[in-house]
């Protein structure tokens, strides 16, 4: 072989070796999705937590449950120290019968006030009465008096008896004036006192709000992740005692591109693999899609850039399966999720359901 044709040669073998090179790299760059049509990310198993915390703050009494177990909805989980509560109960419950006490010595006040006044009006009835016998008998003596048949003394007494009757007239509307005035305080201590028995009310059923508070039950049914507050400690208002996971509502977050998550749709079939048990394929549905991009670059100015905005995504385990699989529900524990960006392809056979017996 002549020096041309060996340089041809190696010039050939070179081109061939960037041909292939330049394939193998085209390969690579080409994205999965068009080759597969599916698009995936990682994650981890979570659940809806729920804290179980004190209302008030006060010293736990006694807790009821162990980490790990399954509890049910309205299930007592623990119980706080309620001695200083029914203390106050009792004392709440003394100032009531107190109140109703005076709500009844005050009825009674009124009544009597109502007496006086019903006394007082008779009595200015008869000063009235009184009053016009002795006006009629000072007439008829002026009268007389005027013919000479009585003296002026006469007429003078009987004078003195009509300024004497007006007198008492006057003072049994004063006393009648005064009954009324008595009715309406009496009927105001009433008031105050039928006030006061109904604070003494709301106080009681306020601390007996706090001392069912101080029983913790679970709101639903769920697993005990862990507890925080062990029996004889003190927490604060709101403090923490105990962790549950709902079991019902468990679900895989994982991210996609921009470009992947513009051809899903809620409700989407999604397949869940564990790492923890890659020999099982979880099926779940697409229940959420950020309306936000989590991860956003600090310009966005090209179409490359734009691509590389990530969005979250959530999909959720059917509650009828995690029902049957309760025993083995765990959180935290990590996989891959996968969606079809084409819901009419088929899903791979690696990627059908596959379930524990």
């Amino acid at each position: 072989m002549t020096p041309r044709q060996r340089t041809w040669a190696r010039r050939s073998a070179s081109l061939l070796i960037l041909l292939v090179g330049a394939f193998l790299i085209l390969q690579r760059l080409v994205p999965k999705e068009i080759e597969t049509g599916l698009a995936s990310g990682n994650g981890r198993i979570e659940a809806v937590e729920i804290d179980i915390a004190a209302k008030n703050a006060g010293r736990v009494q006694a807790v009821f449950v162990q980490e790990g177990e399954r509890v049910s909805a309205g299930q007592v989980l623990a119980v706080m120290d309620t001695r200083l509560l029914d203390a106050q109960l009792h004392q709440a419950e003394a100032q009531l019968q107190q109140a109703i006490s005076a709500v009844v010595t005050a009825h009674s006040q009124t009544a009597q006030r109502e007496s006086d006044k019903a006394a007082a009006e008779a009595l200015l009835a008869q000063r009235q009465v009184e009053l016009k016998v002795a006006r009629s008998h000072l007439a008829r003596s002026m009268a007389i008096a005027d013919k000479g048949f009585i003296s002026p003394q006469v007429v003078d007494d009987e004078r003195a008896q009509v300024d004497s009757a007006e007198a008492a007239v006057r003072a049994a509307l004063a006393q009648v004036v005064a009954a009324e005035s008595a009715i309406a305080s009496a009927r105001a201590q009433v008031a105050g006192a039928q006030s006061s028995a109904a604070a003494a009310e709301a106080n009681i059923e306020r601390i007996q709000a706090d001392i069912a508070d101080a029983t913790l039950s679970s709101p639903r049914d769920g697993r005990v992740q862990f507890i925080v507050a062990r029996p004889g400690e003190v927490i604060a208002a709101g403090g923490r005692v105990l962790n549950l996971v709902d079991l019902s509502d468990v679900y895989m977050t994982f991210f996609l591109p921009t470009a992947q998550v513009g051809k899903l749709a809620l409700g989407s079939e999604v397949r869940l693999v564990l790492d923890a048990a890659p020999e099982y394929v979880i099926p779940a549905r697409l229940s959420f899609i950020a309306d936000v991009a989590q991860f956003t670059p600090k310009a966005v100015e090209t179409a490359a850039e734009r691509e590389k905005l990530m969005f979250r995504v959530r999909a959720q385990i059917p509650p009828e399966l995690l029902r049957k699989y309760s025993q083995q529900v765990k959180t935290g524990l990590p996989g891959m999720a996968y969606v079809r960006l084409d819901a009419a392809r088929p899903w791979p056979p690696e990627l059908e359901v596959k379930l524990p017996e």
